[in-house]
């Protein structure tokens, strides 16, 4: 399963919005993904939510820091970097998470599971809501 799981970082650390598409050769036909906010069946599906990042975000990427791979299944560290196209607009961003993938015996990928604390990681960016969370986490560890 290394050469899949090398094609898997190579198409994630090299992703453009112009080529999402080409994603589709790496998951198979019913594969689900599952992050804070979508659990999704399917390519068409999965790729909405590639798709929704280029219309909220820019200059977005991901660079895989650590992989993991243990028989059909791998789990991969990442960091996502990226500018809000409406909030905070220009300011580099960067959220830390991982991956879980279950791959086929092709390789393709079955289920892909993102975890990331929204919380942490994306609420506290938001010029209004990001106040409010970082006053909370003030408040509750006070």
């Amino acid at each position: 399963m290394k050469p899949a799981v090398d094609a898997i970082v190579h198409a994630f650390e090299t992703l453009d919005p112009e080529h999402i598409d080409t994603l589709e050769a790496l998951y198979a036909p019913n594969a689900r993904f599952k992050d804070p906010f979508n659990d999704v069946r399917g390519w068409p599906a999965i790729a909405a939510i590639f798709r929704h990042m280029d219309v909220s975000l820019v200059q977005s990427r991901f660079v895989i820091t650590e992989r993991i791979v243990d028989g059909r299944q791998c789990f991969l560290t990442w960091e996502f970097h990226f500018s809000f196209k409406r909030f905070s607009v220009g300011q580099p961003q960067c959220i830390l998470g991982g991956s879980h993938l279950v791959l086929d015996e092709g390789g393709r990928i079955t289920l892909h599971r993102d975890y990331w604390d929204a919380a942490e990681e994306l609420y506290e960016k938001l010029p209004l809501v990001g106040s409010l969370m970082r006053w909370l986490k003030r408040r509750a560890n006070s």
